[in-house]
């Protein structure tokens, strides 16, 4: 059935309003935090893959840094043990790192490499273990109830230095890179490091145009829940000072305003359970979320 003159003109309209975005970001590296019900739900997973693929085939490199904590925790809880969290941060026993690496670089990652070949795409997987591109260190974190002590979380990881050779190899063969944030360290010890934070830096070394975090939230909100967008890097210091950003946000952000202040054009904080809400953000006027600027 013919679409009608309304319907004709308002897709037009909408092809039309993403022209200048693709011309613009062509040739330009997007490096996409993947989480949240965006990761669980079928319908918003296919609506990711085909959103990556169309990016790549407009002259875009999409790079994708994936989490994947519901799923670790549902292996956890068949194995006996319940996940703990400190500022964030899952605190990684030994065996909780074995369930790590084999959720995280196995079957999620394998699952999204899967997901974006079967729409076209050409997807390779990785953690930072290969090639040994992102090296971490032992995270220690600042103990809220007692000031100055540090608390040893297990194997979770800082980064100590992202080697971008192996992204840009796979960007130059229009490959898109999908990557587990697991890092090692020099003596060959697997950490688990937060994946905002890794997707985070990633988008610092590869120089990206932007960083998208999707969430399951609208955005960064106020105090009174209303949306917040067009930040600076200065207004969102003063939401650290106030109280508005807090708890499980807090590597989010903290990663999201690392990489504005570190030359990253623009960061976007999306709600990932919103159908494409990628190519919302990247190709229309209005996006899905939060904006923060590097300036």
């Amino acid at each position: 059935m013919p679409l009608s003159h309304s319907d004709a003109t308002h897709k037009a309209q909408i092809l039309a309003e993403a022209l200048p975005y693709i011309r613009r970001f062509h040739g330009k590296t997007i490096v996409i935090k993947y989480g949240g019900n965006a990761m669980t739900d079928e319908k918003l997973k296919h609506s990711f893959a085909r959103d990556v693929v169309l990016l790549k085939l407009v002259g875009m490199d999409p790079v994708v840094v994936h989490g994947g904590g519901p799923q670790i925790d549902e292996v956890l809880k068949r194995v006996g043990k319940k996940g703990e969290f400190i500022q964030g941060m899952r605190v990684t026993d030994r065996e909780t790192m074995d369930v790590v690496e084999m959720v995280l670089g196995g079957l999620v990652n394998k699952d999204i490499v899967n997901l974006i070949n079967q729409h076209g795409g050409r997807a390779i997987g990785l953690t930072g273990k290969d090639g040994s591109f992102i090296r971490a260190k032992k995270m220690l974190v600042q103990n809220e109830d007692n000031a100055g002590e540090m608390l040893d979380i297990g194997q979770v990881g800082e980064i100590q230095s992202i080697d971008p050779e192996v992204i840009s190899l796979l960007e130059s063969r229009e490959f898109i890179p999908v990557v587990a944030p697991i890092g090692v360290g020099d003596d060959g010890q697997s950490y688990n490091i937060n994946a905002d934070l890794v997707a985070g830096k990633l988008a610092e070394v590869l120089r990206a145009e932007k960083l998208i975090l999707l969430t399951n939230t609208s955005g960064v909100l106020d105090k009174n829940g209303n949306l917040l967008t067009g930040l600076t890097p200065k207004q969102v210091d003063g939401l650290f000072a106030d109280g508005t950003i807090h708890s499980g946000m807090l590597p989010k952000i903290v990663s999201a305003l690392d990489a504005a202040k570190s030359g990253v054009k623009s960061v976007h904080i999306i709600d990932g359970r919103v159908e494409h809400a990628l190519l919302l953000e990247v190709l229309t006027d209005q996006g899905v979320g939060t904006l923060i600027r590097n300036r």
